[in-house]
């Protein structure tokens, strides 16, 4: 690992700026939106995730070197009768993690559909994520890693699979992010 610094949950360091970020969730209903959230912030999963209603607001903070990085995560969810409200969560948002399900080709070309209308329509300067989640699922695995990174190559976006369930790469997703 290189002088990252130790990323530290709820950081309280000797840390000589703060950074404030507004992040937010998007993707289908049911591709493990909250999960990721739920995992990143307090480090719990539950099998049974109740779907979201509208959104859900969090935040967590973490070190980066000398800098401690708030995120005010938004989650959305993920319902097509939702979809008119997300404009008003990721308007003025600093990143974005678009989340699919590997075991589900639909959710991934939904995932397309919102990188578009990110780039679309946020902020021109927004991070944008793209997060293949339940990787733990790989035996049942629909969406190729090779697809999937090759599209978040050509469309500049950070690129991960996850697992919220086994907690793989979840930290390292908002920490990248953070960066």
């Amino acid at each position: 690992m290189t002088s990252r610094g130790a990323a530290r949950p709820n950081g309280q360091s000797p840390a000589s700026k703060i950074c404030q970020f507004k992040l937010v969730l998007l993707g289908e209903s049911a591709v493990g939106k909250s999960s990721l959230v739920l995992r990143f912030v307090k480090g719990q999963f539950h099998e049974y995730q109740e779907s979201t209603i509208g959104a859900a607001f969090l935040t967590q903070s973490v070190c980066l070197d000398d800098t401690t990085v708030k995120f005010e995560i938004w989650d959305t969810a993920g319902q097509e009768r939702y979809h008119s409200l997300a404009p008003m969560y990721y308007r003025g948002a600093q990143a974005a993690i678009v989340v699919y399900d590997i075991t589900n080709q639909e959710t991934f070309a939904r995932a397309k559909t919102w990188v578009k209308e990110l780039q679309r329509q946020a902020s021109p300067s927004i991070v944008i994520a793209l997060a293949g989640n339940k990787a733990d699922l790989a035996s049942k695995r629909m969406v190729e890693y090779e697809e999937a990174q090759a599209y978040a190559d050509d469309n500049s976006l950070l690129f991960m699979e996850t697992s919220a369930k086994t907690a793989m790469n979840v930290n390292d997703l908002f920490l990248a992010i953070g960066e």
